[in-house]
């Protein structure tokens, strides 16, 4: 199987975790499109979806899926999401897409965090996949300084502004043995939006697709 069939795989696994009639967390990434496209096969089942950036509000639209705006909601029953990559607590770094705030947001707010990737993703230590952080344009030098401090090596992501407005700096050459005291420690610097950490809300389930199929996981 190529590595898209394996998004794939884990992605229509993941519509067995959503409820009838609910308004469910929708993540960014093409594993995630995958999922979308699936959904569209149940979209009369679901109330709606909370999306966590602007391309994947635009799939959903195409869809025919409702988009609910999360100010209008206080509880999601279920987000589906994939990461770049995820260890054996459930802590993942995602961000590739740039989508990583909205993301956390829409994850903050959910019950449960369905993870779908392909087996490639799973690591023992986070941190070969460079840390994506959110920065304030005018404080991306200063927090270049910081990150250079905690060991990292940053570099500005060239030519691309989140739906939030802001910079990403990807974060190089890092091995991150405490995801859930590196994610604070990072998020304490001044200029910094968040980072792509997801250790203090991890996933609840894992989806890992492998050529011999998809394997389910669950934390705890």
């Amino acid at each position: 199987m190529t590595q898209d069939e394996l998004k794939k795989a884990a992605a229509l696994a993941a519509l067995d975790y959503v409820p009838e009639g609910a308004v469910i967390g929708v993540g960014t990434g093409s594993t995630v499109n995958h999922f979308i496209d699936g959904l569209a096969g149940i979209r009369s089942r679901i109330a709606g979806a909370v999306s966590s950036s602007e391309a994947s509000s635009a799939r959903l639209r195409a869809y025919g899926i409702p988009l609910v705006e999360l100010t209008n909601v206080d509880e999601l029953p279920v987000y589906v999401d994939g990461a770049d990559e995820i260890d054996g607590g459930f802590a993942m770094i995602k961000g590739g897409g740039g989508a990583l705030t909205r993301e956390k947001i829409v994850a903050a707010v959910s019950r449960r965090f369905v993870c779908i990737c392909d087996a490639s993703k799973k690591v023992a230590t986070l941190g070969c996949f460079p840390l994506p952080v959110e920065v304030i344009p005018m404080a991306a030098r200063h927090v270049s300084r910081e990150l250079a401090a905690l060991g990292g090596k940053p570099v500005l992501r060239e030519g691309f502004t989140t739906d939030n407005g802001n910079l990403i700096l990807d974060v190089h050459g890092l091995a991150i043995t405490d995801p859930r005291g590196f994610e604070t420690r990072v998020n304490q610097i001044v200029g910094v939006v968040t980072n792509g950490l997801f250790a203090h809300r991890g996933a609840d389930v894992l989806l890992l697709a492998a050529p011999g199929g998809v394997e389910r996981f669950e934390r705890g």
